[in-house]
């Protein structure tokens, strides 16, 4: 299942189709399309080994796709990588500037390797933009998990550039420290600078536009935000009394109940077919004395019945495979 989902002004910045990407007999990427319009901040979302960071090395321009085709920024995605990676700011999972080197240093260095002109004058502008003047002289290795995303995003924009692909860049640091970088990227996209960003936080998600989910290379999902609820049509009860563990092996085994999961101190029960899925809760929080109320299904239930599909569907694909070799 694939929905697609509408741009947010005419001039897409990221206009790519058909992009595959095997390593051996491993298909990491799928036959991927994505659009997105400038000025969108658009999450890409997926689970571990989906096939995410190799997707944004290929719109970047650091992977040479084996088969697609479209353009970035303007320019050919096959044939003018070049000219991409000059326009774009990448941001990796991993912090990967000099760490015996201090904030500017680093930045001076970003500067130079850009040939910029007015090199201090940027400089002195990207520490004043991510709040890093008071700390300038610092040695980046010594920073917190926060502080070194600051300085790895002023680096990425020290070149101003037109579209910013960042890789999982709040894991590992605070929740101010998170906010502080949406905030941040919120203004950015302001100033009309569009941002692919990966994440695995589902309260970082919902702030984006649009969201495309990709689980084991394909594409799944690709909406607004604000319709994907609507779209993937799910319902789920909390339940939550003694013995859980119990109670989700029960509903695991009741018709209408397509997922269940453990949230906090209760149990969520999720399922496409309302009038199923309640009649399957009522019994077994009637048997098991529960309590069991109806809730929104929220953005981690989707994702983590999308995901359950696709594992599934390469379960019964290696099976098949498998019989075949058999035979």
């Amino acid at each position: 299942m694939t929905l697609n989902g509408g741009s947010k002004n005419g001039e897409l910045v990221i206009d790519v189709r058909g992009l595959t990407k095997r390593f051996g007999d491993l298909v990491a990427v799928d036959d991927l399309e994505l659009k997105v319009p400038r000025g969108a901040i658009y999450g890409f979302l997926g689970p571990n080994g989906s096939g995410k960071t190799t997707s944004i090395r290929m719109v970047c321009g650091l992977l040479k796709p084996d088969a697609g085709e479209g353009r970035v920024l303007g320019y050919d995605v096959l044939s003018q990588s070049s000219e991409i990676k000059e326009r774009v700011g990448y941001m990796t999972q991993k912090f990967s500037l000099y760490e015996d080197l201090s904030i500017r240093e680093n930045l001076e260095f970003i500067a130079r390797i850009y040939e910029l002109g007015d090199a201090d004058g940027r400089v002195d502008r990207a520490l004043e933009n991510l709040g890093l003047v008071e700390r300038q002289t610092q040695i980046s290795g010594k920073l917190s998990g926060g502080w070194k995303q600051r300085l790895a995003l002023a680096c990425c924009m020290i070149h101003e550039p037109d579209l910013l692909l960042l890789d999982e860049p709040t894991a590992g640091v605070d929740p101010k420290a998170r906010r502080d970088f949406w905030d941040r990227i919120r203004r950015f996209a302001a100033e009309g600078v569009t941002t692919l960003v990966s994440t695995h936080y589902m309260d970082e998600a919902v702030q984006c536009d649009s969201i495309a989910y990709i689980a084991y290379g394909k594409k799944l999902l690709d909406a607004r935000t604000a319709d994907i609820p609507a779209m993937i049509g799910l319902h789920a009860w909390s339940i939550e009394g003694p013995d859980l563990a119990r109670a989700a092996d029960l509903l695991e085994q009741e018709p209408g109940v397509e997922l269940v999961a453990r949230f906090g101190t209760a149990i969520h029960a999720c399922g496409k077919d309302r009038a199923a899925l309640a009649a399957a809760v009522q019994r077994v929080s009637a048997r098991e004395s529960l309590h069991a109320e109806e809730v929104e299904a929220g953005f981690e239930e989707i994702f983590i019945q999308l995901t359950a599909g696709r594992e599934n569907e390469q379960f019964t694909a290696g099976q098949a495979t498998a019989g075949k070799a058999r035979a």
